[in-house]
């Protein structure tokens, strides 16, 4: 999709990402997540092309993850800065889930 943003600044210090949440349907028909990931916009003017890899949270026991599947209500994120910063995820159980390319057009 098109997103057309301005953004203005003299340090590029914590400069703007961009946070994806891809959500689908399992086999139930629920809306569950698919994967998280993120990326910092480039600072050069120009087509740039970046991969994104994705992952997803995981339950931390058998008993969470049958719960959970029976349920439809897999483990997600709440907050997106969770997947921004970083800060944290080092404790979080999660599974690749493939990638996502985005293309970036800076003036």
């Amino acid at each position: 999709f098109p997103i057309d943003i301005t953004f203005k600044s003299t340090n590029p210090f914590g400069w703007p990402q961009i946070v994806l949440s891809v959500y689908g349907p399992d086999f139930f028909g629920h809306d569950v997540v698919r994967g998280y990931g993120a990326v910092h916009v480039p600072l050069v003017p120009g087509r740039h092309k970046r991969t994104i890899a994705m992952f997803v949270p995981e339950s931390t026991s058998r008993l969470q993850q049958l719960t959970s599947w029976f349920t439809g209500r897999r483990p997600e994120f709440t907050d997106p800065k969770v997947v921004a910063q970083g800060e944290g995820r080092e404790v979080t159980r999660v599974r690749s889930q493939g990638f996502v390319t985005v293309s970036f057009n800076v003036m």
